[in-house]
């Protein structure tokens, strides 16, 4: 990472952080001040040393989404090798940008505040090894000879619409107005501390204008502060339209001040897919803008063409002209909800045969334990897989539906049409169960119209007005993109597995992912994919897929369904189920029987009930009644 003007290393974050916690537009808080990383405007990857990364099928649901259709490639956050042997070679000016933010400093000796352009503060990073002592510093501090550290004053402005400024020291503290002594006048800003809540006075040492910062907090004092001014400050741009939002105060360091919004897919074959054919969709990059009569020269000047050293021409011109004819609906950009990326998923762990062993996708069936029989009707494991993530844009104060991208207003990640997106890939294993769909469907029918069900119904539609009805034009749905009972009741397994799983298999249940594959009547479908989603080399150490093995499992999955059964928080937790006003989306679910980490759910510790899945307190509700 690069600070904006200043050129040279600030620090270093790791390539899936640039997806979750630190991507585009987010706030960095380094040691010693924080940073705000700048658009794709600013990237620049031409001396990178990595390629793009190849998934056609991710690129074609990216440019699927609304003011996307530009985007032509998925490419990793730029890095070149030597950094470590040559601190200041060309490595160190390859980066991600960044920018100083906020803007205003502060003093810690004698806490004068003063924006970061002004001559008050000085910057310092003369140790190319040392990147994370870059700092700035107050010279002619009146209270200290020794260039005391000046840190990033921890307000900032923002709002629903993505929209992020510096707090307005000098309009706060001369109440909207300017000061009479001075055009630029000096501030110093108090921190007393206090235990009930913020306490920080701004105060101007021209004019001696005092406030507290508290008068810009909550929605009674929302009128103390300037209208949102639409700024974009990791565009360095401002809003044409304007912004009728009104701003809201953060403090920098505040969990709601990014959400990454991102897809992600396993790199999976078509259904039924040769082996060429889905060497052709791998490498479709390097083959979409080659004619035929170029393919001698690329095989004996592209490295990638060796992949195609087991097919001819003809036969290989043949499978790019039936990969070009099918790509050409996947194009067509969706106006409304997400693309579907599940659904291949589905189709390839649930194909028989296994399709050819891949670098990327490698599948094998130990069968359906005896003991499990009737608990399960298939098990998979993936001994191999590659999963991509892509950065398409990213949401403040309010995080994105995972099923509905209109109700969240999303940022823009460049001032124009981007041409391509951040991403990353991972590899690792997993293991996929497929649940009976005759066990799924009698238990739906047993639990339909019971007061549990009825209890969650409730409280998803009171979340769903709690969050959007004041921001949905036109007529507002509560209930629009209910996942359903069956849903739940997977979910819930999902859990106990994974923190059964995590006791054994040699990663940390934080290393674990989860994707759960759960239909409806019209489209059939019950599978659970337990997956470590770790960048490193490889990511499979293979403990993983081992416990796949029946004997393992009959043992894992017995174990998982008996704790299940008991909760050090019961009969608190046991007895839980969400009731007005409450809006919580769990019932029988705590963080000692259920919750996991945010990293592994795709949910966010949301629909989740034990009472769906084992006996707790009506035994019909269990779609589990005994122990297999």
């Amino acid at each position: 990472m690069s600070a904006g003007a200043h050129r040279r290393r600030v620090g270093s974050v790791r390539p899936s952080h640039l997806m979750f916690t630190s991507g585009v537009g987010s706030l960095v808080d380094l040691p010693n001040f924080s940073v705000l990383v700048r658009g794709l405007d600013d990237w620049s990857d031409q001396d990178s040393d990595l390629g793009p990364i190849n998934e056609p099928r991710l690129l074609a649901a990216v440019r699927a989404l609304r003011n996307m259709k530009t985007v032509d490639a998925l490419r990793p956050a730029p890095w070149r090798d030597g950094i470590d042997t040559d601190p200041k070679g060309p490595a160190s000016r390859v980066g991600v940008p960044v920018t100083p933010f906020p803007a205003w400093l502060r003093c810690t000796a004698c806490d004068e505040l003063a924006p970061v352009t002004g001559a008050v503060f000085s910057f310092e990073n003369d140790k190319p090894r040392r990147p994370h002592d870059a700092r700035f510093f107050h010279a002619d501090c009146p209270k200290s000879r020794r260039r005391p550290l000046a840190v990033a004053a921890r307000f900032v402005l923002t709002c629903t619409r993505g929209h992020l400024d510096d707090f307005p020291y000098p309009h706060f503290v001369h109440r909207g107005g300017d000061c009479p002594k001075a055009t630029f006048p000096r501030l110093r800003m108090d921190d007393r501390g206090g235990n009930l809540g913020a306490n920080v006075e701004i105060r101007c040492i021209n004019c001696n204008a005092r406030r507290n910062i508290r008068q810009a907090l909550g929605k009674r004092n929302q009128q103390n502060l300037p209208r949102c001014r639409g700024r974009h400050a990791h565009l360095t741009w401002f809003d044409p339209k304007g912004c009728p939002e009104d701003p809201k105060v953060l403090v920098v360091g505040a969990s709601n001040q990014w959400f990454a919004r991102t897809l992600s897919a396993l790199a999976v074959p078509r259904t039924g897919a040769s082996e060429l054919a889905t060497k052709v969709e791998q490498h479709w990059v390097v083959l979409a803008g080659l004619p035929e009569q170029m393919l001698p020269f690329a095989r004996a000047n592209v490295p990638v063409m060796r992949e195609f050293e087991k097919w001819d021409d003809d036969e290989l011109w043949a499978a790019v002209e039936a990969h070009r004819t099918a790509a050409v609906d996947e194009q067509e950009p969706r106006t409304t909800g997400y693309p579907d990326l599940r659904t291949a998923e589905w189709e390839i762990f649930t194909a028989t045969p296994a399709p050819d062993p891949h670098e990327d996708f490698t599948l094998h069936r130990p069968g359906v334990p005896a003991q499990l029989d009737g608990v399960l009707a298939d098990v998979v494991q993936a001994e191999r897989l590659r999963e991509v993530r892509a950065l398409v844009g990213f949401t403040r104060l309010d995080a994105p539906d995972p099923d509905d991208p209109d109700l969240v207003t999303t940022a823009p990640l460049a001032r124009s049409a981007p041409t391509w997106v951040p991403a990353s890939e991972v590899r690792g294993e997993g293991i996929f169960l497929r649940l009976p769909e005759d066990l799924l469907r009698d238990w739906e029918q047993r639990v339909a119209g019971t007061a549990a069900v009825a209890a969650h119904e409730a409280a998803y539609g009171r979340f769903r007005e709690n969050r959007y009805s004041d921001r949905i034009k036109g007529p507002f749905e509560a209930m629009a993109h209910w996942p359903g009972a069956r849903y739940i009741a997977m979910h819930t397994l999902s859990h106990l597995l994974i923190r059964t799983i995590a006791l054994e298999c040699g990663y940390s249940s934080a290393s674990l992912s989860e994707r759960i594959y759960a239909g409806n009547e019209d489209d059939p479908r019950g599978g659970i994919l337990i997956y470590t989603a770790v960048p490193d080399a490889e990511g499979t150490l293979g403990g993983l897929v081992s416990l796949g093995e029946q004997r393992e499992l009959t043992r894992l999955f017995r174990r998982a369904l008996g704790d299940a059964r008991r909760c050090s928080s019961d009969p608190l937790c046991g007895e839980r189920l969400p009731a007005a006003p409450a809006d919580f989306l769990h019932g029988a679910a705590c963080h000692v029987c259920l919750f996991v980490s945010e990293t592994t759910c795709e949910r966010g510790n949301r629909f989740l009930d034990r009472r769906f899945v084992v006996p707790v307190d009506e035994p019909k509700l269990a779609l589990y009644p005994e122990l297999p």
